[in-house]
């Protein structure tokens, strides 16, 4: 140590080394919503006189409103304490967690899937993860919204799987612009990623909007990944519709997780449902892959399996009517709020999942160079942390989360305001 520095070994003390790192993972990596919302987080003084209100991660467990149920603990707490599930799961899950899942997500289809259309993954990351790993192949493209779920974006690059963005169009209810989706596509084109309930929208897609989506994909040639983490979210005018419905159109990989519905992040519960009825992810040997895949990863915790079909048998609907009332409160406290901030425009307001998207207009902040500079100076000086649109790839917004406690809420919105009349230009 010199001066407080730390020096740097000479060049040719690295060079004689045979490692380094895998430009791969640097390049996936600055892509998550949570090394973002941590760099941004970062720039808070914890010393300060105003807490944190953290208005950037969908992550509303921290929150007592938000408190999972009962019964749903106790499922877990007799799972662990049976001293039956400390043993090594199937590799791609067990089977009474497989059979509640299927027969939970049959309610809503007009047929029945079974223990073996459900693969269980730790969370919906490896999910994600499993879906991007299974369909990557030389030359491969996937077609992903703007804006979306960066995840996707982080494993396909990671697994030089060619990534398309189609838009979601704010004017018309964030609905997928499908002539773009035609004109994006190719005979390389595996599958394309339907977010719904959007995150990070916050808007939910009409039957016949998605039986046009499964239709174009069937044209395509290409399978439909639907993204339903946020499927007990819902709390508009819009009913939300499970993709699977449209299985005999097209083949369906549907993804969802406890995390959400349960409001459990942490325990890393998903699954990955293949509504299939024609079986031609099985022909293809898609599901060769999926099951090689699982042999290779993590399993989620033993005793966490276990005490699903409990979590889902016992969890009452009045549990999700309670968070569905909350969301929808929060929400409209957003919307309410968001339009008297003069610099902040929303195209539509949320019906469902945990987030809304909002538009800058830098043209009216001085100081103020893109959405990245505005999360970091927000942070700074407010202790408000939103997540910046350049991170969903929608440069100039911003993704607020109302899935917070009310008052925290109301609280990170009046500061938001007061930093926006502040940077106004005069």
């Amino acid at each position: 140590m010199e001066n407080g520095t730390t020096k740097k070994p000479p060049t040719e003390a690295v060079n004689r080394w045979h490692f380094g790192p895998n430009d791969l993972l640097a390049a996936a990596g600055g892509r998550t919503i949570r090394g973002i919302i941590h760099r941004i987080t970062s720039s808070v003084d914890e010393r300060g006189p105003r807490p944190l209100v953290p208005l950037g991660l969908g992550d509303p467990s921290v929150f007592p409103s938000f408190r999972i149920s009962t019964s749903a603990e106790d499922a877990i707490v007799e799972s662990l304490r049976s001293a039956q599930h400390n043993h090594y799961p199937p590799t791609v899950g067990l089977l009474s967690a497989r059979r509640a899942i299927a027969e939970h997500l049959s309610e809503n289809l007009p047929y029945e899937l079974s223990p073996d259309d459900v693969f269980i993954t730790a969370g919906c990351n490896q999910a994600i993860e499993l879906v991007a790993v299974s369909l990557a192949r030389p030359g491969a493209n996937i077609l992903l919204p703007r804006p979306g779920y960066p995840m996707y974006e982080t494993h396909c690059v990671y697994n030089n799987l060619e990534i398309r963005h189609f838009d979601l169009v704010p004017e018309r209810g964030w609905q997928i612009d499908l002539d773009q989706v035609e004109q994006l596509s190719d005979e390389n084109t595996v599958a394309m990623v339907v977010i719904n309930p959007s995150n990070p929208c916050g808007s939910v897609l009409s039957f016949e909007h998605m039986q046009k989506i499964a239709e174009t994909a069937s044209k395509l040639g290409i399978m439909l990944i639907a993204d339903e983490v946020y499927s007990h979210s819902t709390f508009g005018g819009t009913p939300f519709v499970p993709m699977g419905v449209f299985g005999l159109i097209v083949p369906i990989l549907t993804l969802g997780s406890l995390s959400k519905g349960w409001i459990v992040p942490g325990w890393r519960l998903g699954w990955v449902v293949m509504t299939d009825p024609k079986a031609i992810l099985k022909e293809t040997k898609v599901i060769d892959s999926i099951t090689n895949f699982l042999e290779i990863s993590a399993d989620p915790a033993t005793f966490i399996q276990a005490a699903v079909p409990q979590i889902i048998e016992r969890t009452k609907n009045g549990y999700f009517e309670r968070i569905v009332n909350l969301l929808r409160a929060t929400a409209e406290i957003c919307y309410d709020k968001i339009k008297e901030i003069s610099c902040i425009t929303c195209p539509s307001k949320p019906e469902a999942s945990m987030f809304v998207m909002v538009k800058l207009e830098l043209s009216l902040l001085d100081g103020i160079h893109d959405d990245v500079d505005f999360c970091l100076k927000l942070a700074k000086e407010e202790s408000v942390v939103l997540c910046p649109g350049s991170a969903l790839e929608m440069k100039n917004w911003l993704r607020i989360t109302f899935a917070v406690e009310p008052s925290s809420l109301e609280l990170g919105l009046e500061r938001l305001k007061s930093f926006c009349q502040r940077h106004e230009k005069k």
